[in-house]
């Protein structure tokens, strides 16, 4: 039998170090070589799909009325929507998610990231899965062991790598400080010393003199004992320099989440090993590690390292480890300098998320993008390596920014796939988070005057795309399968009742096309990158220069222009070519590789993608650059280009010296 049929035959441990003896040297699922070869898709598994989507109808994006229904025989509310989305349950599970295998994979992605599916406290509504009660268990409301391990398994047999979401830094609210400590048993002021340890929580939340069955206190045993917590209090998550270990924001919990004190004799080994047991349990392919910024450089670099030969040990040579670094380029930079080997990647969540959404809605110049990926700019020598940032154009929380999807404020459905193909298409490993292929925004402008928290709640960035008509009832109630008829589904778009997986949809198609001709072109995954000057004719600007948002021409700021990059790999130069305006067509001379184009009057380059034409239905688009067809290459004295007329808003195309696959020859 395996370690997996072994584990699956018996409840789940009770303790991590007396019940579990892991595998060693078996024969596991082959990490990927480079990482930089998947695309990543992130989802919330309560807010995905509960696999019943074909009992609902597909949304109606031009009849969205039709999709908000009485409650209960009141009017439609916007105040219930947003309640119902604020700390509710939807009801998305670990079936659900396998039940869209064949959706994902025909999106194109490689690797699916799920946020933490393990067990909650039963009377908390933390359905986004941080504030773990039992590490050994997945939490009921997604499923069981079992049905991960089913997830796992069914995706690999796809050929997609499964990414779990893990927190080593705290536990979920497990106990309460002692009465009378100073701001409350619940969330108290920050001390700089030690607060008194109160009680357990039992199953209701409710101060318990022991810890007596599973869904008390915090699980495996190993984790009940009070001196493996900081017992700080609440501080500011902010405060301290990043490399003192014992900086105010690493001691602090994380509001009310319990934070570990990872110096304690062997609590970092026996977290360790609790990840491991999923590891030699699931098959998994990597781990998302939240809150790395708030454990010191020698915690992180010893966690990560056990986790990385533990997998090592089991043919995962390559085990992908990313972390969420909070704090922007220079924290993230510090972390990966600190970590060295131990730590693939980090997730690329500060100023470049921002500065990437401004650059594709051609708000931003496009060299504010570029610059990044310089080894004379903060953390750009690792984006330059490819492999060491997880690109994110939208995510769960948006430590930086405003807490809305990039649709939500673009200037068309399509323009959300320009910002996709700025990932895809240059250096890093990118991530697709949940819905952005269905340009999911929130309610139309003309009602989001009603949302209470608008662009600050992280509510808004966690629409339920299978659109559940009404949630699970609050706190241990949401064990049952009963749903909360006061209240609506927060569906997409504003809408319960109504799923929005929806394959036809035109920027599905886009998404789709972007990451094929990903996969079909090792220089877009692997070249190097230059950002190319362009020339506006019909402007008059005939000189090549980095013409952009915000270019300063004879007084006047230019709005957003054609972006033009190459990827280049060996003798083979890519092009890709963005309309950055979200409302005009836009016309450029693009500058390309003299060498590599051929000689003067021969060269050529083939379209091989039009972002316009893989979202039309088949056979049905009559525009300009059809893919397959040919743009000469130009030569004005040893500056070669060629000639974009035309590009409608938001739109791509990308150019290839060298469209075919080509088998070589001798003579």
């Amino acid at each position: 039998m395996t370690f997996a049929e072994k584990a699956l035959g018996k409840d789940r441990p009770e303790c991590i170090d007396n019940d579990v003896f892991l595998p060693r040297r078996q024969e596991y699922y082959h990490s990927p070589v480079d990482w930089r070869d998947e695309i990543l898709y992130f989802l919330l598994v309560d807010r995905f799909s509960d696999g019943l989507e074909k009992s609902r109808k597909l949304l109606n994006r031009e009849d969205l009325l039709a999709a908000r229904p009485e409650i209960g025989e009141k009017p439609w509310s916007w105040q219930l929507w947003a309640e119902s989305g604020f700390a509710r349950w939807q009801g998305g599970t670990l079936k659900g998610v396998r039940s869209k295998l064949g959706y994902l994979k025909s999106l194109g992605v490689t690797s699916l990231w799920l946020s933490p599916v393990f067990c909650q406290r039963v009377h908390e509504d933390s359905y986004h899965g941080y504030g773990v009660q039992d590490f050994l268990e997945v939490d009921s409301r997604f499923g069981s062991r079992k049905d991960l391990t089913d997830l796992v398994a069914a995706a690999h047999k796809e050929g997609l790598g499964i990414i779990l979401d893990i927190i080593f830094n705290h536990s979920g609210c497990n106990w309460l400080y002692a009465p009378g400590t100073p701001g409350g048993i619940y969330e108290p002021a920050y001390t700089p010393g030690r607060h008194q340890f109160g009680a357990w929580r039992d199953d209701i939340g409710r101060a318990a003199e022991a810890i007596e069955n599973g869904q008390d206190g915090v699980w495996p045993r190993e984790l009940q004992d009070k001196e493996r917590y900081t017992r700080a209090g609440s501080g500011n998550l902010g405060a301290g320099e990043i490399s003192d270990p014992l900086a105010e924001h690493k001691r602090s919990d994380f509001c009310s989440l319990r934070d570990f004190d990872l110096d304690a004799l062997g609590l970092l080994n026996d977290l360790a090993k609790c990840y491991k047991y999923w590891i030699a349990l699931t098959d998994c392919d990597g781990f998302r590690i939240d809150t790395l910024k708030h454990v010191s450089f020698e915690q992180a670099r010893n966690f990560c390292g056990s986790i990385k030969e533990f997998a090592a040990n089991l043919g995962k040579e390559n085990f992908f480890l990313a972390g969420e670094i909070a704090g922007g380029d220079y924290t993230a930079e510090r972390y990966l300098d600190a970590l060295d080997r131990n730590l693939n990647a980090a997730l690329d969540i500060g100023e470049m998320r921002l500065v990437l959404s401004g650059v594709a809605k051609g708000l931003v110049h496009p060299g504010e993008y570029f610059k990044g990926f310089n080894s004379n700019v903060v953390f750009g020598s690792h984006r330059n390596l490819g492999n060491q940032h997880v690109s994110i154009l939208d995510d769960h929380d948006h430590v930086f920014g405003e807490k809305i999807r990039f649709s939500a404020e673009a200037a068309s459905e399509s323009q959300v796939a320009a910002g996709v193909a700025l990932q895809l298409f240059t250096l890093g490993i990118p991530c697709i988070y949940f819905g952005t292929e269905q340009a999911l925004a929130g309610p139309e402008e003309a009602e989001r005057k009603w949302l209470p928290e608008w662009k600050r709640s992280d509510r808004y960035l966690r629409e339920a795309m299978f659109g559940p008509e009404h949630p699970r009832p609050a706190g241990s109630g949401s064990l049952t399968a009963e749903r909360d008829s006061s209240l609506p589904g927060f569906g997409p778009f504003g809408t319960a009742g109504y799923h929005c997986f929806d394959p036809k949809f035109p920027v599905f198609r886009r998404v789709a096309a972007l990451a094929v001709l990903r996969q079909a072109f090792p220089a877009l995954r692997h070249g190097r990158q230059y950002l190319r000057q362009i020339a506006l004719p019909e402007e008059g600007l005939f000189r090549f220069d980095f013409y952009g948002a915000g270019y300063d021409v004879a007084g006047e700021k230019m709005d957003g222009q054609i972006v033009a990059w190459s990827r280049i790999l060996d003798d083979e130069e890519v092009l890709c070519v963005l309309n950055s305006n979200g409302c005009e067509k836009r016309s450029a001379d693009v500058l390309v590789d003299a060498d590599l184009n051929g000689p003067e009057g021969q060269g050529s380059m083939t379209v091989v993608l039009n972002s316009a034409e893989a979202a039309a239905k088949p056979k049905r688009y009559s525009g300009d650059y059809r893919m397959g067809s040919k743009l000469p290459v130009k030569r004005a004295g040893e500056v070669a280009y060629v000639e974009i007329r035309d590009l409608a808003p938001s739109e791509v195309l990308v150019l290839a010296v060298h469209p075919d696959k080509e088998e070589g020859a001798v003579v």
